[in-house]
C-alpha cells in the first residue's frame, strides 16, 4: 500500500508539474481591423531609410486603414476623420515601430527543461530543408510576456548542427503558425567553424583534434554549396530530376539569393565566412559578432550587416575592458556597418530588447540608429522592409503607443497594433499583479484612488 501511495503520489505530481509546464496562454488573437484607426498628437518615430524623411514628428497623426498605414503627418491637423473612426489620443505620449527580436527561439520552446516542450533543434547536423516556423506554438505564454515589453514582430531562427535551417520571420499574434508567419524562408542559419584552437578547461579535444574538425567542417560546407549549384543546374536542364529538399533549400541562397545567417565570434571566423561569401557571390549576415569591429571595415565595404547577438554580456576577452560590448553596436555603426540588435535571451526575456538598445545608446550609438537596429534594420536583414519596421504610407500598422522614449529602461507600451489589430498586452504576470492588487484592496490596504490593475494594458515596472 505505502508502494502504491508513493506511485499515486508521484504520479499526481507529474501530472501536476506538467500541467504547469504545458500551460497554454489564454490571450486571444485579435480579429482583422474593424473601421479606420487614428492615432494623433503623439511623438512619432518614423524611423525610415530615407534621410529626407525627419526622424522625429511632434504632435503627429497616423491614420491606418485595413492594417495598412494610409497617412503620415503633423504638427498640422489631419484630413477630417468622422465618427466612423476609432481614434486613439497619444498626447504625451510615444510612437514607433514594433519592436523585432532577431535570432530568437521564441515559440519554439516552453521550458528548456522539458524536452517534449523544446523544438529548437533538429536531429542531424545538416537539415536546411528545416523551416522554423514550422514548429512555432501559437499559445505559448512566452508571446504575450514578450508583447507587453514591445516586441511585435520575431525572426525565429533554430539551433544546433552545422546548418539547422531557415529563419522565419512572424508577428506576435495569431491562432496558428501559418497565420503568424511573414515570411517562412527569410535567411538560412550557417553556424561557421571555429578557425582558431581553443585552450580552456572546459574544451575536451586536443589541438590536432579541433584543426581536423575545423577542416572537416570547412570541406563540408563547400561540397555541400558544390552540391546544391550541381542539383540546381541539372534541374534547370531536366526538371525530371530527383527532387532534394536539402539542395533545393541550399540552392536558394545562391547568386545572391537569400541570405545566410552566418552565426561567426572571431575576427578569423567572420574574415573566412566574408571570403567564401565572396567566391560563391552569396548574401550574408554576421550573427554574434564580438570580433566584428576588428573587421568594421571589410564589412562596411562589403555592404554585409552584423547582427550584435546581445549588449548586455561579458566581455570576448580577459584583457578586454567591461564597457566593450555595450560600445560595439555603436562603433560597428559610426564604422559604416549596418548593425541590428538582438536580446540573446533566453525566449523568456526577449522583452529586454530595448533595454539592450538602450544600453548601446549609453554608450555612444545614435539614439535613432539604435531604434532603427530593433526595428527597421532587423526587417531589412529578414526581407520584409517593403512592409513592416518603419512608419510610413503602405507599410503595416504594426505599431506600439509608449509612455515614454521608445529606449527608456522605465518605458512600457500602453497600446500595441499588429497589422492594425489592437493587440491584449496582458500576460500571465500582469493578471497575477491585478489579483494581489485586489487582494489588498479587500483587506483595505491599498486606497482605492491607487492605480487599476494592468490587466490589457502596459505592466509595471
Amino acid at each position: 500500500m505505502r508502494c502504491l501511495n508513493g506511485l499515486l503520489l508521484a504520479a499526481s505530481f507529474s501530472a501536476a508539474a506538467t500541467g504547469s509546464v504545458l500551460a497554454q496562454s489564454p490571450n486571444i488573437p485579435a480579429p482583422p481591423q474593424q473601421k479606420p484607426l487614428a492615432i494623433l498628437n503623439g511623438t512619432v518615430h518614423v524611423v525610415s531609410a530615407d534621410p529626407a524623411t525627419p526622424a522625429v514628428i511632434d504632435r503627429g497623426w497616423i491614420l491606418v486603414r485595413d492594417g495598412v498605414i494610409v497617412g503620415v503627418g503633423g504638427p498640422d491637423a489631419p484630413p477630417a476623420i468622422d465618427g466612423t473612426w476609432e481614434v486613439v489620443d497619444a498626447a504625451g505620449r510615444h510612437v514607433c515601430p514594433g519592436f523585432h527580436a532577431m535570432d530568437t527561439q521564441l515559440g519554439l520552446v516552453e521550458t528548456m527543461a522539458v524536452r517534449a516542450t523544446d523544438d529548437r533543434r533538429e536531429v542531424g547536423e545538416v537539415t536546411p530543408e528545416v523551416t522554423a516556423s514550422i514548429a512555432i506554438n501559437p499559445d505559448t505564454d512566452l508571446i504575450p510576456v514578450s508583447r507587453a515589453g514591445g516586441i511585435l514582430l520575431a525572426s525565429v531562427a533554430p539551433l544546433g548542427g552545422l546548418m539547422p535551417g531557415w529563419t522565419s520571420v512572424i508577428r506576435l499574434d495569431g491562432w496558428t503558425p501559418e497565420e503568424m508567419t511573414i515570411e517562412p524562408q527569410a535567411g538560412l542559419v550557417l553556424n561557421w567553424p571555429m578557425m582558431e584552437t581553443v585552450r580552456a578547461p572546459w574544451m575536451r579535444r586536443e589541438e590536432g583534434e579541433q584543426k581536423s574538425r575545423t577542416r572537416e567542417q570547412l570541406r563540408r560546407i563547400e561540397e555541400l554549396f558544390d552540391a546544391a549549384a550541381a542539383w540546381r543546374n541539372a534541374r534547370a536542364a531536366d526538371p525530371e530530376t530527383p527532387q532534394d529538399l536539402r539542395l533545393d533549400a541550399i540552392s536558394r541562397t545562391l547568386d545572391g539569393g537569400r541570405p545566410l545567417m552566418i552565426s561567426c565570434g572571431s575576427p578569423a571566423q567572420i574574415d573566412a565566412a566574408v571570403a567564401f561569401a565572396a567566391r560563391r557571390n552569396l548574401r550574408i549576415v554576421i550573427v554574434g559578432g564580438p570580433g566584428s569591429l576588428e573587421c568594421a571595415p571589410l564589412l562596411a565595404e562589403r555592404g554585409i550587416p552584423v547582427l550584435v547577438d546581445g549588449v548586455h554580456r561579458l566581455p570576448r576577452r580577459r584583457h578586454d575592458r567591461p564597457a566593450e560590448p555595450f560600445e560595439l553596436p555603436g562603433r560597428l555603426h559610426a564604422a559604416g556597418v549596418k548593425v541590428a540588435i538582438g536580446a540573446a535571451e533566453e525566449p523568456a526575456h526577449e522583452r529586454n530588447l530595448p533595454h539592450q538598445a538602450g544600453t548601446a545608446v549609453a554608450h555612444g550609438m545614435p539614439a535613432d540608429a539604435a531604434l532603427a537596429a530593433i526595428t527597421r534594420v532587423p526587417a531589412e536583414i529578414a526581407g520584409v522592409a517593403d512592409r513592416y519596421g518603419s512608419i510610413e504610407v503602405g507599410r503595416s500598422a504594426t505599431l506600439l503607443v509608449l509612455d515614454g522614449p521608445p529606449l527608456e529602461v522605465t518605458t512600457a507600451p500602453v497600446r500595441a497594433f499588429i497589422d492594425g489589430r489592437p493587440i491584449d498586452l496582458s500576460s500571465r504576470q500582469s493578471r497575477q499583479l491585478d489579483k494581489y492588487l485586489e487582494k489588498y484592496r479587500r483587506l483595505g490596504r491599498i486606497e482605492e484612488q491607487s492605480p487599476a490593475p494592468t490587466s490589457g494594458g502596459a505592466p509595471r515596472r
